[in-house]
């Protein structure tokens, strides 16, 4: 039956796999539910935080094989720093194993991956710091994959922090007000990441996406897939369906922005409404058929029979 099973569940795999047609550049993932994990198989949590490790290593080699650009994983938050201080000891000498052994991987190297630390890291023990620099150091010239771990990260303090920067410069008058866009709040956040999100992932069960990069995600209102498995329990079967919530969610966008762009040029008729127009042009693919061939009937009939 086990086998059974197995050959199922890869055989789900390779079906997943030929249905998926795009990939988000970015997936930020929640690793919930190491300690759960932990409880059920009656052991201590840091043997979950270590079985999480393993799993946080094989997401890596499936971003790979599907094409992502950059990866975050939130690994300890500002309020995880309230947990037993045995436990927190014990995850942070893990932390520093794993960004070391990382740090020297062949599978590293050969990828080009790019690793970096985000978040208050000042704040974090001096042997774990020491690990984020060693990590950071030795893959700094690569720019194939960029793996961001989020570590004593909080997403409002992340958008307090700057503001504050903000607001000091303008009262220091080294900034005018009027000159205050989206690229002035995010040269101030914390350094990294690269790129909006386009997909969260959240493992554990629950739904929530827990004050994580709330610029870079809900700016780009990124796809969200929750999913019940403990993260040393999450498979590639979840990963792909991920990958499938973010498609639809894609498609939805897409189909979204052509019936605007169609409603406006409706609207406005004959007036100046380029920007509308070559929306649609972009998206009308992503309208349903019927829909499509209605809208290039009457693209159609307006060139045989244009306003006068």
């Amino acid at each position: 039956m086990k086998r059974v099973r197995q050959w199922a569940s890869r055989a789900y795999e390779r079906l997943l796999e030929w249905e998926l047609s795009g990939t988000p550049s970015h997936v930020a993932v929640i690793q919930d539910g190491n300690r759960r994990y932990a409880r059920t198989n009656g052991a201590d949590a840091s043997d979950g935080h270590r079985a999480g490790a393993q799993t946080t290593e094989q997401v890596l080699e499936w971003c790979q094989e599907v094409g992502v650009d950059e990866l975050t994983l939130y690994t300890f938050s500002t309020e995880n720093f309230d947990r037993p201080e045995e436990e927190n000891e014990a995850l942070f000498d893990l932390l520093c194993e794993k960004l070391r052994e990382f740090a020297d991987a062949d599978r590293v190297h050969d990828s080009e991956v790019c690793i970096r630390a985000i978040g208050e890291t000042h704040r974090l023990p001096d042997r774990v710091r020491e690990a984020v620099d060693y990590a950071e150091r030795r893959t700094a010239g690569y720019d194939q994959l960029h793996l961001n771990i989020a570590l004593a990260y909080g997403g409002r303090a992340e958008l307090l922090s700057a503001a504050r920067d903000v607001a000091r410069e303008v009262d220091d008058a080294a900034l005018d007000p009027g000159d205050i866009d989206v690229e002035t709040v995010e040269e101030r956040l914390y350094r990294g990441p690269s790129r909006d999100v386009d997909l969260i992932v959240r493992t554990g069960g629950d739904e929530r996406t827990s004050n994580f990069l709330p610029w870079h995600a809900n700016g780009n209102e990124a796809a969200v897939y929750f999913c019940t498995p403990y993260w040393p329990e999450f498979r590639k079967v979840d990963f792909l369906r991920a990958i499938r919530t973010y498609e639809h969610r894609e498609e939805s966008w897409r189909k979204t922005r052509a019936r605007r762009a169609l409603a406006l040029v409706k609207a406005l008729g004959d007036a100046e409404v380029g920007e509308a127009r070559r929306v649609l042009r972009r998206f009308k693919d992503a309208l349903p058929s019927a829909e499509r061939e209605a809208l290039e009937e009457e693209t159609d009939a307006e060139l045989e029979h244009p306003a006068d």
